[in-house]
């Protein structure tokens, strides 16, 4: 009997070491640790039609009536690069794609005597690429996990507006953008924190598209909802997205209500942000 139970011990052991060394995961070749959900384009609309006319203060009113005060709340040093009080074009509603720039260790010049269009080109192409534009789809807001440390241009009034063109509704970097003055001109809402001039090639590369990265010290997911205008940028995590629009909404109807007879007992003209 102690025979058989000392046997049945040591085929325990065995076998839960055994499930424990297959269970031990391998991190000497990196591991992403964070999951990142994707959603189709209706789950996007229908999102987004939630956040219609919605404000940033309304929404960071909101994440606070669903217990994450300041959570989305990204550094008041991204601030919008223009801003249009007439029409307030300049306001992003839209859900994130995202993407990660880190520093290159490649040379940042060609070497002697080799073609810099050429070494542009290639850089460009194979190291410090766009390939987060095959994930834009309307309603899409670019956010850049950029280096900000560094004087380099990755947006500028070419690409941003091709950007436009397969359906983004603005673009949030931590970093810089070049070309400010065209982009102003263009009338594509970019939120930044400051200028920049220099290209990508010998000085940033593509890291990864569509997964987890830190705005102005914000954690942004792929399809978390992105929200900016004057006041500057709130991410709202897409598991509380509907809930915190509910509230929002009554947020911004009450100030609307409030100011609509403010602005009609001072003898002010309505405007559409009391309608």
């Amino acid at each position: 009997m102690k025979l058989h139970s000392l046997f049945f011990l040591v085929f325990f052991l065995i076998s839960t070491l055994t499930g424990f060394s297959q269970a031990k995961k391998d991190y000497s070749k990196g591991a992403n640790l964070i999951e990142t959900q994707t959603y189709s384009a209706e789950e996007n609309a229908e999102i987004l039609k939630l956040y219609q006319g919605l404000r940033v203060a309304d929404v960071s009113d909101g994440m606070d009536m669903v217990g994450l005060p300041n959570t989305g709340l990204v550094n008041h040093e991204i601030h919008a690069d223009w801003v249009d009080t007439q029409n307030m074009s300049h306001i992003i509603r839209g859900i994130a794609v995202t993407a990660r720039y880190v520093p290159t260790q490649k040379p940042d010049r060609p070497k002697p005597g080799e073609d810099f269009a050429a070494w542009e080109g290639h850089f460009y192409s194979i190291y410090s690429n766009e390939a987060f534009a095959e994930a834009i789809q309307p309603g899409s807001v670019i956010v850049l996990d950029d280096v900000e440390d560094r004087d380099i241009g990755s947006i500028g009034s070419n690409n941003i507006l091709y950007w436009v063109k397969l359906g983004a509704v603005g673009v949030v970097t931590d970093a810089s953008s070049r070309d400010t003055d065209e982009i102003a001109l263009q009338k594509v809402p970019l939120y930044l924190r400051k200028k920049g001039r220099g290209i990508r090639p010998g000085r940033n590369e593509l890291e990864s598209v569509n997964r987890p990265v830190t705005i102005g010290g914000v954690l942004v997911m792929p399809g978390d909802v992105v929200v900016a205008d004057g006041d500057g940028v709130v991410v709202v995590p897409r598991h509380v997205a509907k809930e915190v629009a509910r509230h929002a909404h009554g947020i911004l109807e009450k100030d609307k209500a409030a100011r609509r007879n403010l602005y009609e007992s001072l003898g002010m003209p309505i405007d559409n942000t009391v309608k």
